[in-house]
């Protein structure tokens, strides 16, 4: 843990104003869920809450299910990270923070798909060589939960498969998360 040196008072309400400089930088947007634990020392941590926290093994399994019938290298976002990888590239992108870029992708609640003009977008900071070929957010009940992706190492264009695929399987996580 970092100690940032911002000192806040919690109001007569029990609120706490969370500063800009650290919602920003940990992309925390208004409407965000936070999930508060404590320590035995006395620490009150807020942690970003991840709404398909907790089915990282079944989206793991998905992911190995698309990678084995496309051969491509699949994988499951939450709002913020990775969740789950396979086909290759895991120790690039698993628990790693996605891009902006990809973030804005993900805002638009709609399918892409790169078509081969221009830069193909980074999946992660840092990471140039792994670029979305397909992202296809995931939706329950109006939320967005994250997104399931085709991952390309050479800047590929991929078919009308993995655009059903991806939107299949970013369909099917979503009416999982709400029933």
């Amino acid at each position: 843990m970092k100690a940032t040196g911002i000192v806040r008072r919690i109001d007569d309400l029990g609120r706490v104003v969370i500063p800009k400089e650290i919602r920003r930088t940990m992309r925390i947007r208004e409407g965000d869920p936070l999930e508060i634990y404590t320590s035995r020392d006395g620490e009150v941590i807020f942690k970003k809450y991840s709404l398909l926290g907790g089915i990282e093994d079944f989206a793991g399994e998905l992911c190995e299910t698309m990678s084995r019938s496309t051969g491509a290298v699949c994988a499951v976002t939450d709002r913020d990270t990775v969740i789950a990888v396979a086909g290759g590239g895991k120790r690039e992108l698993m628990g790693k923070r996605i891009t902006a870029d990809l973030e804005q992708i993900m805002e638009t609640r709609r399918i892409y798909q790169f078509a081969g003009e221009g830069q193909p977008i980074p999946v992660c900071d840092g990471s140039d060589k792994l670029t979305v070929a397909v992202a296809a957010p995931i939706l329950a009940e109006g939320d967005l939960l994250g997104l399931v992706l085709f991952i390309s190492a050479d800047g590929a264009v991929t078919g009308e498969t993995e655009y059903k695929l991806a939107q299949t399987i970013a369909a099917f996580l979503g009416r999982h998360m709400e029933g």
